[in-house]
């Protein structure tokens, strides 16, 4: 499927030859995104008074590339703390920005956004709304880089050998998975995006019955092992089987974390970090509630699921 996302960050030069490498993105251009004037010019827009920032139209194939991946890079690519300043350019049409034109994409930013925001003490400075406008900005800014390969560019050129690495995601055997996930839950389990804390399905459920695999049905945790860790996402101390989970070293955000993945699957589930009760095993299994599904005791039967109805106390 054919989507668009517009991003702001700073000089537009960069961020699109960044864009532009990213397996799976069709097309980018550059432009000036919710401009108080139509069609403004560079000059215009410099002045500040246009109120429009730099930006880059990514037109991407959502089959091969998912859009947390290309806005996990594009916070890469940035100061998120800086107010209308990235690099050596400073002014409110450098500001950041992510503009939308879908809807249902706003709870997967929202997710990146949130996880992004946890890592940094100051408050982000990336607006996040609905794309009002785009004009394309003149011919000699299109892929400027391109043409010109010494060029200014405040992108870390490290990054650009990580745009053309992220992995494709060829979607022809995964086609009836992408049309009965939400978009958000597609991110979750198929890109490994984190939902919002405090904001998901089951952040406070605590009804007896087990969680599955939201992606094939594998039953992964019951409700007599989840507990309430104030951590935001729905915490356990451990899944049905260890077999179910695999886990794998994740060093995004700079960060050293141990990702915790469905065996049958291979949807990403969320993390598991050493600080649950220690009566328990001392573990706490962070789950989305996006990667799972729960059932309810008194349905665990007609579901399927009444061999697991002796680990589930119905009185809970």
């Amino acid at each position: 499927m054919q989507k668009s996302i517009y991003l702001a960050a700073g000089c537009f030069w960069g961020t699109e030859r960044l864009m532009s490498l990213i397996p799976g993105v069709t097309a980018t251009r550059v432009g000036y995104a919710n401009s108080s004037i139509p069609n403004p010019s560079y000059r215009q827009v410099c002045t500040g008074s246009t109120g429009a920032a730099e930006a880059v139209e990514v037109n991407y194939d959502s089959a091969q590339i998912g859009l947390s991946d290309i806005l996990t890079l594009y916070f890469r690519s940035i100061d998120p703390t800086s107010v209308n300043r990235q690099g050596g350019d400073s002014g409110t049409q450098y500001r950041t920005g992510i503009y939308f034109t879908d809807a249902a994409d706003l709870p997967v930013i929202q997710a990146v956004v949130a996880t992004v925001a946890r890592r940094h003490a100051a408050p982000l400075a990336v607006e996040v709304m609905p794309l009002v406008n785009f004009y394309p900005a003149e011919d000699y800014h299109q892929d400027y880089l391109v043409k010109n390969p010494g060029g200014y560019c405040h992108v870390n050129p490290a990054l650009f050998d990580e745009a053309r690495s992220l992995n494709r995601r060829p979607l022809s055997s995964k086609a009836d998975l992408r049309a009965r996930l939400t978009p958000l839950q597609w991110e979750v389990t198929q890109c490994g995006a984190t939902e919002r804390p405090f904001d998901n399905e089951y952040d406070h459920e605590f009804r007896p019955g087990i969680y599955v695999d939201i992606t094939d049905g594998t039953p992964l945790f019951v409700s007599s092992r989840k507990y309430d860790s104030g951590c935001g996402w729905p915490a356990f101390t451990k899944p049905i089987t260890d077999s179910s989970l695999t886990r794998h070293l994740d060093t995004s955000f700079g960060r050293r974390r141990t990702e915790v993945r469905s065996a049958s699957s291979g949807a990403h589930l969320g993390h598991v970090f050493p600080d649950g009760p220690e009566s328990e095993g001392g573990l706490r299994y962070c789950i989305n509630s996006a990667a799972l599904r729960f059932i309810p005791y008194s349905e665990m039967a007609a579901e399927g699921y009444s061999d697991l109805l002796p680990l589930v106390n119905p009185d809970e």
